[in-house]
């Protein structure tokens, strides 16, 4: 690439930037959407304020050819539907780019018991609050790690989530026994000297930074292992775990769907799927015939 390129592709990636920044778009999605671009200029060979509908299209098909996963492929179409509209201005093209469906699976859900092993399997106090938080307020990987010591409201027992999915700021609950977890952690978290003033709920290393997703990622998963549990454990099993035990305690839909921080009640929806306790208490109706089956002579009485 010569160096006029090169100029204009890092004044390209400037001016993209700039616009997602406008929008509130968050440091990880900025950096997603650049990369998408930046594997699509690659592909193409030239920069992509010159790319074609053709060239959309080829590179949406080597993308299925090389096998891409349906998540990868959409996360590009929306970096590129954001280049072409937005900063580009050229909306034609944008609406030349496929999104593929993809099938909605059913998720991995962890019993009570099971999560009580895992929070006990948890090697240290900061560890088990952190756990606790994901499953006893159902916040995400995300949310968990960007908690701050003042975020907890323990008057109004709730969880001030900033910047959530979207960011959009929300409160989250806060119950007894996760308050009582979190206060056990804060004074370990004092004694070890790495609870600083309006600092990190859960900080990393060093104190003043966050903990780090990968980090919870890696606690989680050996958590599983410790306490045996068989099943495929990520940290969003937890916020599953959550709304499906909400669902089984009859709890109403709407307001799981405000508690998790979902914008689309279809997306609460999905764990009506998997509230097995749910669907055991359910009589069939083919039970309610029964007793009128039995009430009526036979074919040959």
């Amino acid at each position: 690439m010569t160096v006029h390129l090169q100029q204009r592709a890092v004044s390209l990636r400037e001016r993209m930037v700039e616009d997602m920044t406008v929008r509130g778009f968050g440091a990880k999605t900025r950096n997603d959407y650049i990369r998408h671009v930046r594997a699509f200029a690659a592909f193409i060979g030239r920069a992509p304020d010159t790319a074609t509908a053709e060239d959309l299209r080829r590179f949406q098909l080597k993308q299925t050819e090389d096998g891409v996963g349906v998540s990868t492929i959409n996360a590009a179409v929306s970096a590129l539907r954001f280049l072409f509209t937005t900063t580009l201005d050229r909306p034609e093209l944008a609406r030349r780019l496929t999104v593929v469906r993809q099938p909605r699976k059913i998720p991995v859900v962890l019993s009570t018991e099971e999560v009580a092993r895992l929070l006990d399997a948890a090697p240290n106090a900061r560890y088990k609050a952190a756990l606790a938080t994901a499953y006893g307020a159902g916040l995400r990987v995300s949310e968990v790690v960007a908690l701050k010591v003042g975020d907890v409201d323990s008057t109004r027992m709730m969880l001030r989530v900033e910047r959530g999915k979207g960011g959009k700021d929300r409160h989250a609950m806060l119950s007894p026994r996760l308050l009582q977890l979190l206060r056990a952690w804060w004074r370990e978290g004092h004694r070890l000297g790495v609870m600083l003033p309006n600092g990190w709920l859960f900080p990393g290393r060093p104190p003043v930074n966050p903990m780090s997703t990968r980090q919870f990622n890696r606690m989680v998963h050996a958590a599983a292992e410790e306490a045996g549990i068989g099943k495929r454990v990520s940290p969003h099993t937890l916020r599953h775990s959550f709304a499906t035990h909400l669902l089984e305690q009859d709890v109403d839909i709407r307001v799981i769907q405000v508690l998790l921080g979902h914008a689309k009640l279809d997306t609460t929806a999905l764990y009506t799927r998997v509230a097995t306790r749910t669907i055991r208490t359910v009589m069939s109706p083919l039970d309610r015939l029964a007793p009128l089956a039995e009430g009526r002579p036979g074919p040959e009485a």
